[in-house]
């Protein structure tokens, strides 16, 4: 190919947009899908060791408790939905103290905890279902002793600060905490599954790429398109052909050094 033909190939290729086959794509695609499944199975083998020996497991104790207001009594016949609804607005209040500092200082002093009520309070989650007042306190550990006796102690803490602040009648527990047998997480399925999901990912995004960017010419369609000249006949070449080529040259190669020998 001589200088002008070269010129003319990069003209057409700066001035020619980007399309993209998207058959030729697929294609492509399909003749690597032997490689973006080893990449897959890698990627989920990778996050399965890293599970197992860098995530710590954590396990999740939960106690539930309910708030008796001043104007709940024992005439539960006089209960509206308005009384239910200011109910739950003040579940909420409830939910605000369990991470209060007091509450949190006292669980550690009690127990003998040695962490900082910050990290104490990123061990809690607080929720309550839609619609009641029953208050559901989660405590996550990697000790599922410690989970219990943390959630135990913080129902304790909690239920004297909303006697005092919120001047409610009683707490009654619904549920104390449970001592939990099966670790909450990781997740090894979960994190092995999104493993191979990105090692596919990016092993299809690679080779997409390697596709967009490969100017090479290899079909005659190439060459009509970039260079703008007619492709008349093509001779193909197996790979035995290539081969035996390489072989006689090889051979003649050792003659001639053994001649000049």
């Amino acid at each position: 190919m001589n200088q002008e033909n070269y010129e003319k190939l990069n003209q057409r290729m700066e001035d020619d947009e980007l399309t993209i086959d998207l058959g030729e794509l697929f294609g492509v695609l399909l003749s690597k899908a032997h490689i973006i499944i080893l990449a897959a199975i890698l990627m989920a083998l990778v996050a399965f060791v890293g599970t197992k020996l860098f995530i710590t497991p954590k396990y999740t104790s939960v106690t539930k408790m309910y708030v008796l207001a001043k104007d709940d009594g024992s005439t539960g016949t006089t209960s509206n939905y308005s009384e239910l609804t200011a109910g739950s607005m003040l579940t909420k209040d409830y939910m605000e103290l369990v991470k209060s500092r007091p509450v949190l200082e006292k669980v550690i002093s009690v127990l003998n905890l040695k962490m900082e009520p910050s990290t104490l309070s990123s061990m809690i989650t607080v929720s309550t279902p839609t619609d009641t007042r029953i208050m559901s306190i989660s405590v996550e550990s990697p000790s599922p002793k410690e989970s219990k006796e943390i959630a135990d102690a913080l129902r304790e803490a909690v239920s004297v600060q909303i006697k005092e602040i919120m001047n409610a009648d009683a707490v009654n527990t619904v549920e104390e905490g449970n001592l939990p047998t099966t670790k909450s997480s990781p997740n090894t399925t979960k994190n092995m599954a999104l493993g191979g999901i990105v090692g596919l990912v990016i092993a299809a995004g690679i080779i997409v790429l390697i596709y967009l960017f490969d100017d090479t010419i290899k079909t005659p369609d190439d060459v009509e398109n970039y260079l703008g000249l007619n492709v008349l006949t093509s001779i193909p070449i197996s790979d035995g052909d290539g081969k035996q080529k390489r072989a006689k040259n090889q051979r003649k190669s050792k003659k001639e050094v053994q001649k000049r020998r």
